[in-house]
């Protein structure tokens, strides 16, 4: 059996059963392309520097370079008792090279090597996710284009409030997910700083050039303290609440979907491609894949509790106990897909047109237009609110609502309604009269769909 690298320190082997425990080799196989692009800069920086000699880093390069296409290519041979992915390549890379791959160790520690390795992942996860929340948000406003003049109820506690455009609320979407990609932008900036040199806690004795292996890497910045450089893991945590925080966006548009596409809504129907049937019930059609998205939500805010909780007693620096986060900084990589899935979802949705609009305009939709009605006459706006909330509870209370309210019915409830109020009611003239910025109305929302494709169009 090879021995550990630390083995020199203890007179007896390590217990197979603490091993097997303490390993992270498995888990550590989904970085292992990342933690060889890691070695190669460092590699080469250790040449550059005269660490190691010229021949000596092109040696390692040349074999970490080979190990580079077999983890690619799945071919490369993982050893059985690999303590985790650094002393795997390590132990091949010896094997191919000799004594010199020994050499590679120089100058930095698995602190800051692992430290590397998960910041490098966590860019790659957060373009992927910015990715996927640009994918759904075009499909909401390829979407919302086609859907101005739909006039559907707008809700406040689930009960239906004033009416709105189509559009104007699938926007209301799209501007969570904007800000989710100023998130992801800011988390991008944070992870993307390079700790090698900060080694296991203290710094390097050599003349490491920091800068030098993160410009190779592609990284913005060098850590400015060494021991918080092998300490922080703030970076997983951002990534983790972007990925929690954008799922429970897109959870609150597929509520929105499972419930517009029930029966008792009957706003919407989900694409025959995008939805499943049941095994016993031969008219089902289910909306799977936004329940889906709504349950990986909760997964994903899991995942960010499981971070928070690992990192709240940690003193510093380094502790084993940040092993465990990443479970959960791979777990966030199952959000991307789930935006992905949702959008093609969204994009394959035939909205009820009639029925939205019959929806809009039946019940009291319009009391808000009838007391503003009254405000703009002069009448203070809580005497108005009160004069129309009279109105709506006589009627309900004779099984009626203000659909089909006469003239003759406003002024008897009180004579300051004018002759425009009834036309002001209905909900085309209500959504058209919202011009103010952010507002409802056809002009304004054609301006934030094109402000908006704009926008996502630079990323």
């Amino acid at each position: 059996m090879t021995k550990h690298l630390w083995s020199g320190r203890f007179a007896q082997p390590l217990d197979p059963r603490i091993r097997a425990f303490t390993s992270s080799l498995e888990w550590d196989k989904r970085i292992a392309a990342i933690d060889v692009r890691g070695s190669i800069a460092h590699a080469r920086m250790l040449g550059a520097q005269g660490i190691v000699t010229r021949e000596e880093s092109a040696a390692l390069v040349s074999g970490l370079d080979a190990i580079a296409r077999e983890i690619a290519d799945a071919t490369f041979p993982w050893p059985a008792d690999a303590e985790d992915v650094h002393s795997a390549v390590e132990r091949v890379l010896r094997d191919r090279i000799g004594d010199v791959a020994g050499k590679l160790h120089t100058a930095r520690s698995r602190n800051d090597q692992i430290a590397l390795d998960l910041r490098l992942l966590t860019v790659e996860l957060l373009d992927a996710l910015d990715g996927s929340v640009a994918s759904l948000a075009r499909a909401l406003l390829d979407c919302a284009g086609e859907e101005v003049a739909t006039v559907v109820p707008g809700f406040t506690h689930l009960q239906r409030a004033q009416p709105v455009s189509l559009a104007h609320h699938l926007l209301a979407h799209v501007e969570a997910l904007r800000r989710d990609r100023e998130r992801i932008e800011q988390a991008r900036a944070r992870a993307s700083v390079s700790p090698l040199g900060a080694a296991a806690l203290a710094g390097s004795p050599y003349p490491v050039d920091a800068a030098a292996v993160a410009r190779d890497l592609g990284l913005g910045a060098t850590f400015r303290n060494s021991i918080d450089a092998v300490a922080d893991r703030d970076f997983v945590a951002d990534l983790v609440f972007a990925s929690a925080l954008a799922a429970v966006h897109a959870s609150r548009l597929a509520e929105e979907i499972v419930l517009w596409t029930t029966s008792e809504f009957a706003f919407a129907e989900v694409s025959d491609e995008h939805a499943t049937g049941s095994s016993i019930m031969p008219q089902k059609k289910n909306p799977d894949v936004a329940e889906l998205v709504r349950g990986r939500a909760g997964r994903a805010i899991g995942d960010l509790v499981a971070v928070l909780t690992i990192l709240k007693g940690l003193p510093l620096a380094y502790d084993s106990d940040l092993q465990e986060q990443r479970a959960p900084l791979y777990d966030a990589a199952a959000v991307a897909p789930a935006l992905e899935t949702l959008a093609l979802l969204v994009r394959g949705i035939r909205f009820d047109r009639a029925r939205m609009r019959a929806a809009a305009e039946s019940g009291s939709l319009a009391a808000t237009d009838l007391a503003d009605h009254l405000a703009r006459r002069g009448v203070p706006f809580r005497e108005a609110h009160e004069i129309v909330a009279r109105l709506v509870r006589e009627r309900v209370a004779t099984g009626r609502d203000l659909t089909g309210l006469t003239a003759q019915e406003l002024r008897a409830a009180d004579p300051r309604f004018g002759p425009s109020a009834l036309a002001e009611m209905r909900a085309d003239r209500s959504i058209a009269a919202r011009k103010g910025p952010g507002g409802t109305a056809p002009e304004r929302v054609r301006e934030a769909i094109a402000e908006a494709r704009a926008a996502f169009a630079r990323g």
